[in-house]
């Protein structure tokens, strides 16, 4: 099972592909794509959409993970703003055929840490040791992404285990 999970921004796109064989789990790509704030959208939604494109050809996830969008009252625009490089993710989605999963923040912390209000470092520290890291990404987008992907290979298990 290969699973891409994105943390999607218009500044910074972490993504993170692991895959599970033999009840093994491998980190298999993970990266940021950049864009500039001086670039127009069009061109920072492109840059996005033309990175992520190139890993989905090249490494063919089944399954595509991003969090809930999340809106604080006091920052709307940060969700608009991140709505943008989301809507390019799902796009793909459409355009290759992947599954696309969303899981609220408190379902990632819930099955990555064991708390739906575990902290950032928490996740960050279990990410690390699910999949035997040396040392953490540089980007944290990148760690986000892969707790996406982890969660969601987690619930899948669960569920497997109910059957």
């Amino acid at each position: 099972m290969r699973i891409l999970g994105i943390d999607p921004g218009l500044n910074i796109t972490g993504y993170g592909l692991i895959e599970e064989n033999d009840s093994k789990i491998s980190l298999i790509e993970a990266g940021v794509i950049r864009t500039s704030h001086e670039m127009p959208i069009k061109d920072r939604l492109r840059k996005i959409y033309d990175g992520l494109a190139e890993v989905i050809e090249e490494y063919r996830p089944e399954t595509l993970v991003l969090e809930k969008i999340y809106s604080h009252y006091k920052h709307p625009a940060t969700a608009i703003l991140m709505a943008h490089a989301r809507g390019v993710v799902c796009l793909l989605c459409g355009k290759y055929n992947i599954e696309l999963i969303n899981y609220a923040s408190t379902h990632l912390k819930q099955s990555i840490a064991g708390r739906g209000r575990a902290g950032k470092g928490q996740v960050a520290g279990m990410v690390k040791t699910l999949l035997k890291l040396k040392s953490l990404p540089r980007y944290e987008d990148v760690t986000d992404a892969l707790a996406l992907a982890l969660s969601h290979m987690n619930t899948v298990k669960y569920r497997q285990r109910l059957q």
